[in-house]
């Protein structure tokens, strides 16, 4: 898999994270979930379709690729195994999910294998 910025990774968890919660995404839903200013979002979002990550329909709403998808779900995978195994470790929830949102795109395949596969007891 191509490596993408890791802002572009941010979008695409969260246009994932927003989809199952409200089935539909558009850019002003992204705009206030990571509080960002509606330009910054239509840009990132001229980038990802541009990167074939996402599709917008004809009235906004965005969705994700396959490409975009793999990437989103690989993103969320991490994020979420790093923020349980910290808090099981004793760190606060919060301060657990924010490490993990940045360990989840710097860590290499093969160390968030190795990972989770102690995690899981493998």
């Amino acid at each position: 898999m191509a490596k993408i910025q890791e802002s572009a990774e941010n979008y695409l968890e969260t246009i994932l994270i927003l989809q199952h919660r409200n089935g539909s995404v558009r850019s002003i839903d992204i705009a206030a979930e990571l509080g960002f200013s509606k330009p910054s979002v239509s840009v990132a979002m001229k980038n990802l379709r541009e990167q074939g990550c996402i599709t917008v329909d004809g009235g906004g709403c965005i969705s994700l690729t396959e490409k975009g998808q793999r990437i989103a779900e690989g993103v969320y995978e991490r994020h979420t195994l790093f923020s349980q195994w910290l808090v099981q470790l004793g760190v606060d929830p919060r301060t657990a999910a924010e490490d993990a949102c940045r360990i989840e795109h710097v860590i290499s395949e093969e160390s968030f294998q190795a990972i989770k596969r102690h995690v899981n007891g493998k």
